[in-house]
């Protein structure tokens, strides 16, 4: 299982940032990265460092559970994997169906001079980051898949870092760019899953 696990991270992580970064080049002639030379401490920083980590364990779990990493207590289950390994490829499509859904929006990062239109449609009718939500579906299943402390640690490592990104980085920064249509559209839509986490709004204050 832990080899399922490598394969299927793998292939992930080519399709998500390698693939989609080249279809966006294709298509805009901008691969999409952004935060090139962020200041050092600075929260967007913070979540790229703790993301690149999350990144870095999502890969050494399913290693070490091919070198013989023994699983966490009571996980070792046939039921447990098998649920891992689909909602571990559930979430690939997801990422890959929601990155689809952004169009030329799609970024890695936040450069705070720049404006891209606002993406209402498509998944985003379902949740404001359903990438991000797809991304942590993923991991989660992977974390089933192969259930030791290292995968464990990426799982949590994914969720602080794009809890971080979202509600300290991205969110203010669609805030001020996009000023109240961003407002009714986070009142409407759910933050990561539909109905949960909408932000308040009135019209008055704006």
């Amino acid at each position: 299982m832990a080899l399922i696990a490598l394969i299927v991270y793998l292939v992930w992580a080519l399709l998500a940032f390698g693939l989609r970064s080249w279809v966006q080049w294709r298509r805009t002639g901008d691969a999409g990265f952004r935060g090139a030379g962020l200041a050092r401490g600075s929260l967007q920083w913070w979540a790229r460092i703790l993301f690149a980590a999350a990144l870095a364990a999502g890969v050494a779990g399913p290693i070490a559970g091919l070198a013989g990493a023994p699983p966490l207590p009571g996980t070792d289950r046939p039921l447990v994997q098998a649920a891992g390994t689909v909602l571990a490829l559930a979430g690939v499509a997801a990422t890959l169906a929601a990155q689809t859904s952004m169009g030329a929006s799609w970024r890695i990062g936040v450069a705070e001079s720049e404006t891209t239109a606002l993406v209402t449609t498509g998944a985003f009718a379902l949740a404001r980051n359903p990438i991000f939500t797809a991304m942590v579906a993923t991991a989660a299943g992977l974390t089933a898949m192969v259930p030791n402390a290292i995968s464990l640690a990426a799982l949590l490592l994914a969720v602080v870092s794009i809890e971080v990104q979202v509600r300290a980085v991205e969110e203010p920064y669609l805030l001020r760019v996009h000023g109240p249509a961003y407002r009714q559209y986070a009142a409407r839509v759910g933050r990561f899953l539909p109905g949960i986490g909408r932000l308040p709004y009135d019209a008055r204050t704006w």
